[in-house]
Parts: structure tokens; sequence; C-alpha cells
């Protein structure tokens, strides 16, 4: 299902807002604590990753052309930058994609847009940042409303091109994590970028001021998976402590089950006649989740707010 753009333009500040304070919550560094540990690492053929502060980055480096999937925060996108201009001795970025507009993939805009030719996202993408911007509370190192760097091209459901040797394509499958999700497919080396569609062993931010859908998310993973082979590689934008940062199809219906889990959870919760407040605020562990920990307010609040607006 498509979702209208201006659907989410419509949403109120305050909810706007909200999600932008959980997302900070969710990634907050003190500011006495030592900066980042950053780190490249090739994933297949001419397909890397970065991590740092922030959603896992993607970066692809040939002969014959340059991507890079996400750019973080300002700080740890200059360190990204630097490392893939070497890498690609000083050519510029033939395309950055932003798979969502959340600030943790996108901040760093502003340090890749004078080395990049093109930025890429879901047409729903650069509303969602730019109201998300303007209804946050300013916060050091993050660009403000005015300073927001946005895709400068856009796609509806499906975007295809060739990038040096490799060949990118993007597909909206509908409302998941946010209501702009790409998944990143890098064909020859078969290797896709998931964004935040998937939080390895780790309790999801889902953002239903920006669009999200617990149950849409479910049928994105599912539809992900039928699309591409048993032997693909995923980037994964989060993970728990100790997991790894990629994997493979079985850790997309881990996720898949999570949340089909933590729906059936707060649905039963919500079928026994227990009151929102005391839902959202359970510290249980899902069964046979424990490996994400107790259960949050986070994502409680969000599958409540989901299943009583059915």
């Amino acid at each position: 299902m498509r979702v209208d753009r201006r659907h989410f333009l419509a949403a109120s500040s305050l909810a706007i807002a909200g999600s932008a304070l959980d997302l900070r919550s969710l990634l907050a560094q003190p500011a006495s604590q030592a900066p980042p540990e950053t780190a490249f690492a090739p994933v297949r053929r001419s397909v890397g990753l970065f991590t740092g502060q922030g959603g896992t980055i993607g970066w692809h480096v040939d002969k014959g052309g340059v991507a890079v999937v996400d750019t973080q925060m300002p700080a740890t996108a200059t360190i990204c930058l630097e490392g893939v201009t070497s890498r690609a001795q000083g050519r510029k970025i033939d395309r950055l994609i932003n798979t969502h507009h959340h600030w943790d993939h996108t901040a760093g805009n502003g340090v890749f847009r004078p080395s990049t030719l093109k930025i890429v996202a879901h047409e729903n993408v650069p509303g969602l940042q730019k109201a998300a911007a303007a209804n946050q509370p300013p916060r050091p190192g993050l660009p403000g409303p005015n300073e927001q760097v946005v895709a400068d091209a856009t796609y509806t459901n499906t975007w295809r091109e060739e990038v040096g040797d490799e060949v990118m394509a993007l597909k909206y499958y509908g409302p998941a994590h946010t209501g702009g999700d790409s998944v990143v497919t890098f064909e020859k080396a078969n290797v896709v970028h998931m964004g935040d569609l998937v939080f390895n062993r780790r309790h999801p931010f889902i953002d239903r001021p920006g669009g999200a859908s617990s149950a849409g998310w479910i049928t994105v993973l599912e539809k992900t998976v039928a699309d591409h082979g048993n032997d693909t590689i995923y980037i994964f934008g989060h993970t728990g402590p100790n997991w790894p940062v990629t994997g493979k199809k079985a850790d997309l219906l881990y996720m898949r089950d999570y949340l089909s889990a933590l729906l059936a959870h707060v649905g039963a919760e919500i079928k026994a006649g227990k009151p929102r407040e005391e839902i959202i605020k359970s510290t249980a562990v899902l069964e046979g989740f424990a490996d994400h920990g107790p259960l949050i307010e986070r994502v409680l609040t969000a599958a409540y707010d989901e299943l009583a607006a059915r």
C-alpha cells in the first residue's frame, strides 16, 4: 500500500517532536563520553560498511563508480567520507542514498553534499526529514531546520541504476519502520542494506508519527526475503550488544517474529482489559525473545497505539 506523503506532513507538531525526542533517547551519548569508535569493514566484492555513531553506513567503490548509503552524524560522516574518498582515489560519490529520514541516518548529508553528485531517497523522505527537524529542540552538532540537506532525486516504488560495475536497486515496500524506508540492493555483490528495517536483537524504534506500521513492517520483511536469495548478505541499521551488523534471511525473519510476538502480546493485554498505562509500563520479557531484554515503553506504546487505532 502506498502512503500519501501529505498524510505524514499533516501529523501534529507534538507527535513529530515526540518522535524526535524518542530517537535521541535511543542513541543518546553523554557529552563527557569519548568519541564513538569507527571502523570500515568489507562485506562482499566492492561493497563494505562503516560503523560509528548512528545507523550503519554502506559503501561501494570500484574503478567506475562510488556509492554511499546513509550518513550518520556530522562527526562520523567526516571520518567516513575521508575513508571512502581515499578508497575512491579522490573521485566524487556518484550516488548517496538515504534509507529513511531519521537524523542518525541523514545528519551527515551536509558533510557529504559537496562531494556527491546526487542524493536519492523515497519520495516521502524529504518532507518527513524537514518536518522532524522543524519540531525537534536544537542539539549541538545536529543540523537545524534551515540546515537540512535532503535528497534531490526521489522515487515512488522502485529505482535502479548502474554505478560503476555495480547495479543499485531501491525498493519501497510500504510503511514499516517509517513511511519512507528503502531497501537498497547491490545486485552483483548480492548485498542488501536494510536501513533500520532490522534492529538485530535490539528493541526497535517504531516511528508512528513518521508513518510506521508494525504490521506493515512484518510484511516488508517477508517480501524482502522473498525477493532475495539464501546467500544474500544483509546490512543492519542497529544491533544489540555483541550482535553482528550483518546477517542472513533468518535474521530478517527473526525480526518479523519479534514484531508479531510484540503485537500478539499487547493485543492479549488489551483483550484482558488492562489499561494503556499498565500495558506500556510492563517490563516483562517477550516470550521467545529473551535476547532483547525486558520490554520497554517505547515499543509497547507504539504497538498499543497501532492496535487501538484499528
